[in-house]
This record gives structure tokens, C-alpha cells and sequence, in this order.
């Protein structure tokens, strides 16, 4: 099963993710969206599965450093989607993508992972 995360390596919760990842000794592919970029493809492949307002951080500090203008304006995929590819960091990670895009899951905790990977 190919497995891609994606994220930013000093986020703490990918850091949990990719903690647990490797001791279950699951392997996948690490994506720094920061310094990889991301595509307008990627970003679309996630709203397949999760919906826009899950993938958009509102609570982090990404998202309050924000003009209340740009906040109103992010009302709906397109929206949501322009906001990821400009700033990758308001995006909530850890992004996890299984089997070439068959299903993404957003956030991390132990057992939610238990769940995805049957442990």
C-alpha cells in the first residue's frame, strides 16, 4: 500500500504521526509541503475525501494572522483550495494519503491510526 504524509517536518502532530508510523513499522513517503510546494491536483485529491473546512486550520496561527476580509472570502472549495496552494501552513496536518489517493485522513491520534491501519 503506498502511503504518502503530508505536512511539515517541526509541526508536532506530524511529528506524532511519523513517531508512530515508524514504530509500527509502516512505510511511507514524507511530503513537506512547504518546501516541496503542493499541486492544484493534490489539494483536490484530498476534497475528494475531506471536506474543505476540515482541511483548513481556522485555529492555528496561519489562520488568525489572516485579514477578517481573507477569512470571509474562504467560503467554499475554490476558495479553500487558493488558500492552501498560496499558504501551505494554514493547511491541518498532518494530511495522510493511502493507496495513491483512495483515502486521506486529516490529523493524527493513536487511535484513529489504530483504525486506518487495522492495529
Amino acid at each position: 500500500m503506498a502511503i504518502t504524509l503530508y505536512g511539515i517536518p517541526n509541526c508536532d502532530t506530524v511529528k506524532k504521526a511519523r513517531t508512530w508510523l515508524d514504530e509500527q513499522g509502516i512505510q511511507y513517503t514524507f511530503h513537506d509541503f512547504k518546501k516541496a510546494g503542493l499541486s492544484a491536483d493534490t489539494v483536490a485529491s484530498w476534497l475528494r475525501h475531506l471536506p474543505w473546512d476540515t482541511l483548513v486550520n481556522r485555529k492555528g496561527t496561519t489562520w488568525r494572522g489572516l485579514t477578517d476580509a481573507r477569512k470571509a472570502a474562504i467560503i467554499d472549495p475554490a476558495s479553500a483550495t487558493t488558500l492552501m496552494l498560496e499558504t501551505p501552513s494554514v493547511i491541518k496536518r498532518p494530511v495522510l494519503v493511502l493507496a495513491g489517493g483512495d483515502s486521506a485522513h486529516v490529523g493524527f491520534s493513536d487511535a484513529a491510526y489504530r483504525q486506518i491501519f487495522g492495529k
